[in-house]
């Protein structure tokens, strides 16, 4: 689909594959980011939906808004047309339920993410600020003129939201506990900056794995080969199943990735008599950890802290890597160091009784996520506040 736009000497196109871009132009055009993370890359988009692991058959048909300067891409914004509400972490399930009772249809939406990865991240991929400000017209233009109830925007950049506040987007606040690398010389350094009753309960959780005669074995991307994938997808699945989900990545995406962006890729596999029965998957560039995906095939206490999270730590420190970010929720991981950060998504719904109602939903919840981030910050695990 291609639309002329109104901006002289831009088009703006809907892409249905990056196949239709390529990875020269895609990753030219991430370099001009302040912050670019893995999951923006050609590399990790691409097998999403190469791999149909987001792709129309599961409710995620890509529909890139893009904008051309002549033959150049000059923008992008990852867009998704959905026909559900899994895999998002920003829950609106309630505003869905509210269309239904008033016989209205929220779904087809649009939706701006990284599908299953709540990671914060540019939306509004363009060379500067003035093609971001045209690319989100567009995309105004393109809701107004298609048949969508709503767009959402999820985890864009504190500056993307200003724009889309400005824009006249709904803007909704959450929080995430991420772990902060205070240039710790060993694992012991973090653990002497936390409280003595954090510091203990931590030793006594990792003790539990060691006294099962648990082991840890680290394997770089570069490394792993096709088994070492097939035992993390065999962990990875008998966690969804057994907490009744349905795994949203298929063995053919992680595949992919393997091959595409090893140098991004980092396995833990926990072995007891040298077999593997647990595994987490991290993502990471040189500043930031991104702990994505864990499983298990055997229940051991405690395991999950030590596989997910210390493990993760431990590669932090001896990497020097500055921030690991532990995925959606979790209140428990301040117990384990991480501290509360702000997210952000913006939303806009074409009716506009719904939208109003929104608006003032949001109104309340806003100041309970704002009493409960300050409830949070005082209740910070380390014997003295520290941020980043």
């Amino acid at each position: 689909m291609n639309v002329t736009s109104e901006q002289p000497h831009y088009r703006m196109r809907i892409l249905h594959s990056l196949a239709d871009v390529g990875q020269k132009q895609w990753d030219h055009l991430l370099g001009f980011q302040v912050k670019p993370n893995p999951f923006l890359s050609y590399a990790f988009l691409h097998a999403l939906h190469e791999s149909g692991s987001a792709s129309e058959k599961t409710g995620w048909t890509p529909c890139y808004l893009s904008l051309w300067d002549g033959v150049s891409l000059a923008a992008v914004m990852p867009l998704y047309e959905k026909t559900h509400s899994y895999g998002e972490y920003v829950f609106d399930w309630a505003w869905a339920d509210a269309y239904q009772q008033h016989g209205l249809h929220y779904y087809p939406k649009l939706l701006s993410a990284v599908p299953f990865t709540p990671i914060s991240g540019t939306r509004l991929i363009a060379r500067n600020a003035k093609e971001q400000r045209i690319l989100l017209d567009e995309l105004k233009r393109y809701q107004i003129a298609t048949r969508f109830s709503s767009t959402h925007i999820l985890f864009p950049t504190d500056e993307e939201t200003i724009l889309f506040d400005e824009a006249g987007f709904l803007i909704r606040q959450g929080i995430q506990f991420h772990w902060h690398n205070q240039n710790y010389k060993n694992f012991e350094g973090f653990l002497a900056s936390l409280e003595q009753k954090k510091r203990k309960n931590i030793r006594a959780e990792r003790r539990k794995v060691i006294d099962a005669g648990i082991k840890f074995q680290h394997i770089c991307g570069n490394d792993a080969n096709e088994e070492d994938w097939i035992i993390f997808k065999r962990c990875y699945d008998k966690t969804y199943l057994e907490h009744h989900s349905h795994p949203y990545l298929n063995l053919d995406f992680f595949l992919r990735i393997a091959k595409s962006m090893p140098e991004n890729i980092h396995l833990i596999f926990a072995k007891r008599d040298d077999k593997p029965i647990a595994s987490s998957l991290l993502i990471h560039d040189k500043n930031t950890v991104y702990g994505r995906y864990w499983g298990c095939i055997e229940h051991v206490p405690c395991l999950h802290f030590e596989t997910a999270y210390y493990q993760s730590i431990e590669f932090c420190i001896e990497n020097n890597i500055k921030i690991f970010e532990g995925g959606a929720q979790g209140e428990h991981k301040m117990a384990r160091g991480f501290i509360p950060t702000k997210t952000y998504s913006a939303h806009y719904l074409a009716e506009k009784a719904f939208s109003d109602a929104v608006a003032r939903f949001l109104q309340r919840e806003t100041g309970g996520i704002e009493n409960y981030f300050s409830e949070l910050d005082e209740r910070t695990p380390f014997k003295h506040p520290e941020r980043s």
